[in-house]
């Protein structure tokens, strides 16, 4: 089984907020040397019970980091990034 990807972001279909923060995300994941994974919460009835109602949702090596938006500051910090 692989491991799940270093940056994740929870998602859905039509949501404004999941979009400014996959913007952010891609971001911030370039300057890391990473590449982000965005999953719909909506296709996973685990996830839509867990983070439905806070997305977007940002996990960092499967733990969740922030949601609504991207906590940046926090983010870079937790990457190495100064």
């Amino acid at each position: 089984m692989s491991e799940p990807a270093r940056l994740q972001l929870i998602t859905r279909q039509g949501c404004h907020l999941c979009a400014n923060a996959a913007t952010t995300l891609e971001q911030i994941a370039a300057e890391a040397g990473l590449t982000t994974t965005a999953v719909d919460v909506d296709a996973d009835p685990d996830l839509q019970a867990e983070y439905g109602d806070r997305v977007p949702v940002v996990l960092l090596d499967g733990r969740e980091h922030s949601y609504f938006t991207v906590d940046v500051p926090r983010l870079r910090r937790d990457l190495g990034l100064a």
